[in-house]
């Protein structure tokens, strides 16, 4: 392989790891924002009283911590794995060159052995004048010179690539530690689902935690109600008017419908009013606005996870719970399709997405006002 095609490769490679950096610089502000936030609603949660909802969203926090380190590692594997083949790439390369050198600078050196130590200077002894004498000087030069470059290139690329194998064992090295970190995270991911299933179950088989549990949603939702029409964010520009749009609004994301508009069945005697509707979807899934307006409320919510409140103006709003994550902010202007979150779990750790629509100030049931699947 020449040192013009090796240089190509190395070019290559370090333009497409400069394009890999920066997809993996921003990965990696994701997640650490991410856990950052989630760090700092634990926080709040454990200042707060012991509640049945609090201690579901305990557990789910904790999930989602352990769920995002594994993510972040990775990351970090799936980073670490690139470069082991990069480094593959370099010392397959490197050895591929020393394999095609070695025949040349051994032959060289064998011929420097039988010229003894005069070497090429002794074509000086065949000259017989000075024009001749003139040109082997410079013939033996060249060629010495020729011969310390070949032999010094074959030893750099030797160190070179001995330096690559070095690489290769500590990328070994972090490639396995690695791979425990991510063993562990799994396992403490696995203990906060066991332990919210556990709670769960207690709150099934018995009617006071049940009973409590039913009552601290109600509380949820009339602290939703008096929270909606609170003033957030700058003044809302204006829009159109949300009532034209009756029956063709868009989803905020594709699911099943779980849970409708309206009274539920009771539970131990106590009947909850659904002010939304509960739609049943991955976890993860992009959660998109229904019509434009001006974000009023973005972030943790107790009984709704994290929440997405957009004002729509006259008194109309559309609110998104259940979210992992909101990517959006408190004033910050979204249209139809903007994403505002990404979908996260209910209270019972199930997968879905909360969403209520509030036409002049009042809960309508949003599948009468979403288009027809």
């Amino acid at each position: 392989m020449t040192r013009a095609l090796l240089t190509a490769i190395c070019l290559t490679g370090t333009l497409a790891a400069g394009g890999a950096v920066l997809a993996s610089q921003n990965v990696e502000q994701r997640i650490a924002e991410r856990l950052k936030a989630l760090q700092k609603e634990a926080a709040q949660l454990a200042s707060r009283e012991q509640t049945i909802l609090n201690e579901l969203r305990k557990l789910e926090i904790e999930r989602q911590l352990r769920v995002t380190e594994l993510s972040a590692v990775e990351h970090d594997l799936a980073a670490t794995k690139a470069r082991l083949a990069e480094t593959n790439a370099r010392a397959d390369a490197l050895r591929n060159r020393a394999d095609q050198d070695r025949p040349d600078v051994e032959a060289r050196l064998v011929r420097i052995y039988k010229m003894g130590r005069a070497g090429y200077w002794r074509l000086l002894l065949d000259a017989n004048d000075l024009q001749s004498i003139g040109r082997a000087y410079r013939t033996a030069a060249a060629l010495t010179h020729l011969d310390e470059e070949r032999i010094k290139q074959h030893q750099q690329t030797l160190a070179d690539l001995a330096k690559e194998q070095k690489a290769l064992e500590t990328r070994a090295r972090e490639i396995k530690a690695l791979q425990s970190k991510a063993a562990a995270a799994r396992a403490a991911a696995d203990r906060a689902v066991a332990a919210r299933t556990a709670l769960l179950r207690d709150i099934d088989e018995r009617q006071d935690l049940s009973a409590k549990l039913t009552a601290e949603l109600e509380s949820a939702q009339q602290r939703l109600q008096a929270a909606v029409g609170q003033p957030g964010g700058r003044a809302a520009a204006p829009v159109l008017p949300i009532e034209a749009f009756r029956g063709d609004l868009p989803w905020p994301a594709e699911g099943i419908v779980l849970s409708r508009f309206g009274r539920q069945k009771p539970v131990n005697g106590v009947a909850l009013v659904r002010n939304g509707i509960e739609i049943s979807l991955a976890e993860g899934h992009a959660v998109t606005a229904v019509h434009e307006g001006v974000v009023s409320f973005a972030g943790p919510f107790t009984g709704y996870g994290t929440l997405v409140i957009v004002d729509h103006g006259e008194r109309a709003h559309s609110l998104y719970g259940h979210l992992i994550t909101a990517t959006v902010k408190q004033g910050e202007r979204v249209t139809p399709q903007t994403r505002v979150g990404m979908s996260g779990r209910n209270p019972g750790g199930n997968p879905s997405l909360y969403f209520e629509l509030r036409v002049d100030g009042k809960p309508v049931d949003p599948l009468q006002w979403l288009r027809k699947p």
